[in-house]
């Protein structure tokens, strides 16, 4: 892989674009839109069909260049085989990096971004017969078969109920592997297993979910009713496109792997972490990867384990069963429930116990944690955090009250209650407009990123909407993504000079707030038009693009926004000093391959 071009077509063959009109009823006589593009074969220039908007970029697979310029003709757009590149999870790159990774805990799976002129710089088109998602909360059961096209998820669970195949649709009936019956029985029966039958995981404390392995993301979708926010993740293996089902039916998830670093979410943040034949080798090496939920799991709170050593008494599971009592005893969590196929541990806050465990030598304590700084590429430790007597975990409150808390975790990184006040109701404010500026029915957004999220204020203005979103702190920022999830709000770190873990086409708005001039003076591969161009990827097709930033840098976004195939209005907004601010509103084409 280089600078140059793998493929090339001949300058006579076009993108063909057809904008998608948004009338019409959801339903229209059934449950689903007919919302497919218009395609024609490919046409000279002289050619030309009524209704069918002909734009001049060309098809390429053009890499990114160090000097970086964008052709008067548009951005090139990839080929078709390129429709679900995910520049960080890409398995031929990874390929390569084999003989240097550790295999034997599955470092291959974790994000592995390429050189920046090893990455690609095109337009990542939709596959064939892409349609636009189904509206929430249709799309919880029902996604459009074509804008997933991978049937081994169907032929290999589809007897434990994960999905199958109904004419043009994927089903999601609701099962998983040890709940194929149905994940609201499953729930159930866990809320049952830690209140001792008198309650359920809402009356239990539950508020937030970490989800490993988590298929897709049946056990996330039916936690919703109960006021439960979950972050799913999984890694992009042989269960393929599982991160792309969860996305496509409106539920929270992203690409990730337990393996060898830190995931990306803060300390203390889950009341549960869960683990339903999620295929980790948690007893393997020490056990770190059960230290590493225990740096994720809030005081009390739950680790749920659903898997062949908790009730299978053949082969070697009666052992790995042993190693993982040991282990668990080992970090003072207390086994409180055991029944069926399942097991639910307990971190207990206890810092003597852990004392006394450090003392006899079974496990090491870890040296003062430094929770300002975020949980990216942080090589996992083989140790326990233990919370002095000052800085025990402060008790929260249960939503709805939970998104208006102030703690003192953000006094401590320089954020005031009356700044952190100022932001919330700003935001309340500025949703508004923003309603008011995208014209569009409230059930057409469903998912929803905030790439520079601060405190959460943006996402608490949409608590109340039909959508979810993905809050993004920065790594290069203040840890404010403990906040957002003390808030009951779910997100992870990242940084914008690389690729997100996800897959094209999967979210319905971005909003990114002063991201840009952020990374201004960042250098390589954290340019304007690579941000750029990675928002084009994660955005779905008429999908919308919230920027505020800098006179200079929207208006270069504005010049440059017809080039990456999107509408753009300017408007101006106060911004939360009073002063007036331009906004951008894009809106990306829906556009085919011819």
């Amino acid at each position: 892989m280089g600078g140059g071009s793998a493929f090339k077509l001949e300058s006579w063959q076009m993108i063909t674009l057809a904008l998608l009109l948004m009338l019409g009823s959801f339903y229209a006589g059934t449950f689903f839109r007919q919302n497919a593009p218009n395609y024609v074969s490919q046409l000279s220039y002289n050619f030309s069909f009524p209704g069918i908007s002909t734009f001049a970029n060309k098809v390429e697979l053009t890499y990114r260049r160090t000097l970086l310029v964008i052709p008067e003709t548009g951005v090139d757009v990839c080929p078709l085989s390129f429709n679900e590149y995910i520049p960080c999870h890409n398995v031929s790159y990874i390929q390569t990096l084999l003989p240097s990774l550790d295999t034997s805990r599955r470092e291959e799976l974790e994000r592995h971004c390429p050189p920046v002129q090893q990455r690609l710089f095109c337009l990542v088109p939709p596959p064939r017969d892409y349609k636009i998602p189904i509206r929430w909360p249709i799309s919880r059961d029902y996604v459009w078969r074509s804008n997933v096209n991978h049937t081994h998820l169907a032929e290999v669970k589809g007897g434990q109920n994960w999905v199958h195949e109904k004419d043009q649709l994927w089903w999601f009936p609701g099962g998983g592997t040890h709940f194929k019956h149905g994940a609201p029985e499953y729930i159930q029966r866990l809320g049952n297993m830690i209140t001792n039958d008198s309650g359920d995981l809402r009356t239990a404390g539950v508020v937030q979910v970490l989800d490993v392995g988590c298929g897709v993301s049946s056990f996330s979708a039916f936690l919703l009713p109960l006021g439960i926010q979950t972050m799913s993740f999984a890694p992009k293996d042989g269960h393929e496109n599982q991160i792309q089902f969860s996305l496509e039916r409106g539920i929270g998830a992203m690409i990730s792997a337990i393996a060898t670093k830190q995931l990306p979410y803060p300390s203390n943040s889950f009341e549960m972490v869960h683990c339903s034949r999620c295929r980790v080798d948690w007893h393997e090496n020490d056990g770190i990867l059960l230290k590493e939920v225990d740096r994720l799991l809030r005081s009390n709170g739950y680790f749920v384990y659903s898997a062949p050593p908790a009730y299978r008494k053949d082969k070697d599971f009666p052992i790995i069963w042993e190693k993982l009592v040991n282990l668990t005893s080992a970090m003072c969590w207390k086994l409180i429930a055991k029944r069926v196929q399942t097991a639910i541990w307990m971190k207990q806050e206890d810092p003597a116990c852990l004392q006394r465990i450090s003392e006899q030598k079974l496990i090491d304590i870890c040296d003062t944690a430094d929770d300002s700084k975020s949980s990216w590429n942080t090589k996992l430790g083989n140790c326990i955090q233990v919370r002095g007597m000052q800085t025990n975990a402060p008790k929260l409150p249960s939503k709805p009250d939970r998104l208006s808390i102030y703690l003192e975790s953000l006094k401590k990184i320089g954020i005031s209650q009356e700044e952190f006040t100022l932001e919330t109701v700003f935001w309340q404010d500025q949703v508004q407009h923003y309603w008011r500026l995208l014209n569009v029915n409230k059930t057409e957004i469903r998912n929803v990123m905030d790439m520079n999220a601060f405190c959460g204020g943006f996402a608490v203005a949409l608590d109340s909407s039909p959508m979810w979103v993905m809050n993004i702190v920065p790594a290069t920022m203040k840890n404010t993504l403990s906040a957002i999830y003390d808030r009951g709000l779910i997100g992870a770190f990242h940084d914008w000079c690389e690729p997100f873990s996800t897959y094209p086409r999967t979210y319905d708005l971005l909003h990114a707030n002063h991201l840009f001039s952020h990374y201004k003076e960042c250098g390589e591969g954290c340019l304007l038009e690579d941000i750029l161009l990675e928002m084009d990827r994660m955005i779905r097709p008429q999908g919308f693009i919230i920027i505020r930033d800098e006179d200079a840098i929207t208006s270069t976004i504005k010049d440059l926004a017809p080039k990456f195939l999107w509408e753009v209005e300017s408007h101006v907004l106060d911004n939360i000093k009073k002063n007036s601010e331009t906004v951008l509103i894009c809106r990306k084409k829906f556009w085919a391959i011819v």
